[in-house]
């Protein structure tokens, strides 16, 4: 299957009702959350992206974005891309379609000699963790508290829309590592043993849904272990208070982290055999940006 997805730009001579079609399958519940023909439209022809997935005639995957700007550390504006939506068909998950097309958005960028591309992501998302900061090398150094307020979509709806701002450095060589393999996947174990401090060890409750630690340990040393439910979508379906309780604890532990000139650069995932768990890996100081 993998092999058959093809990724390519969209033209506005697509059919561009699939792409509206594949938008509310994604984000369901809220007609004014999707994009619509003529702004996508409107993206193709001024320097914007739209990128689509095939399985034969069916589009599975849709990417968006465009063109903006930020200050660099000369104080000097520069030109980066801003990555507005990337969403799977729930049909074609897990077969590594998201990937495949940040990797051709990357190409994109890099050929028209940009060098950062940024996005926003809600942090207890543990999926699109581990995509955007294992798989893909973003780093975060900003959390945004209600980022778009209150949202109306199936997934959002009724929750705080707190977003990471995920920084792709595509030329970076820790990007190039991530995304060409040559790095492999390291696991609780080879961070525990470099030193790193748990900072916020959930506890077990009913239906082995996590809570958030009660006492968190001070944020200090090199290298943080902040753990987030593994699968937050679930967790708000059973308990939502639970998962509320999650987004305010992780909300005042990141805003300190950061503070503190930690960023997020590394992401955990442990299946287990009944009950995983998920950690974000923080390290301090910016030189772990390259």
């Amino acid at each position: 299957m993998p092999d058959q997805i093809e990724i390519r730009s969209l033209t506005p001579e697509d059919d561009l009702e699939k792409a509206e079609a594949l938008q509310r399958r994604i984000w369901t519940g809220s007609e004014t959350d999707i994009i619509p023909i003529h702004l996508l439209v409107a993206l193709i022809h001024n320097g914007g992206m739209v990128l689509g997935a095939f399985y034969q005639e069916r589009l599975v995957g849709l990417l968006t974005g465009f063109l903006g700007a930020y200050t660099d550390n000369n104080d000097r504006h520069a030109i980066k891309h801003a990555s507005h939506s990337l969403g799977v068909d729930p049909e074609y998950r897990d077969k590594h379609i998201g990937f495949r097309m940040k990797a051709m958005q990357r190409e994109l960028s890099l050929r028209n000699g940009i060098r950062l591309v940024t996005w926003t992501y809600d942090p207890l998302q543990s999926r699109n963790a581990n995509l955007n900061i294992r798989r893909l090398g973003a780093v975060c150094q900003n959390y945004y508290a209600n980022y778009y307020g209150e949202m109306r979509d199936g997934i959002n709806v009724g929750h705080p829309s707190d977003r990471f701002k995920a920084e792709w450095w595509i030329t970076s060589n820790r990007v190039v590592e991530r995304m060409e393999g040559q790095r492999g996947a390291l696991d609780l174990a080879h961070f525990i043993a470099g030193g790193a401090r748990s900072v916020n060890p959930a506890t077990l409750g009913k239906n082995n849904f996590p809570h958030p630690s009660e006492s968190p340990a001070a944020l200090e040393g090199a290298i943080l272990l902040m753990e987030i439910p593994p699968d937050i979508d679930a967790l708000r379906e059973h308990d939502a208070d639970l998962a509320l309780a999650w987004r305010m604890h992780t909300r005042e532990l990141f805003e300190k982290a950061f503070r503190k000139g930690y960023l997020v650069t590394d992401f955990i995932y442990l299946k287990g055999e009944k009950i995983p768990r998920s950690y974000y890996v923080l390290s301090h100081g910016a030189g772990t940006l390259g």
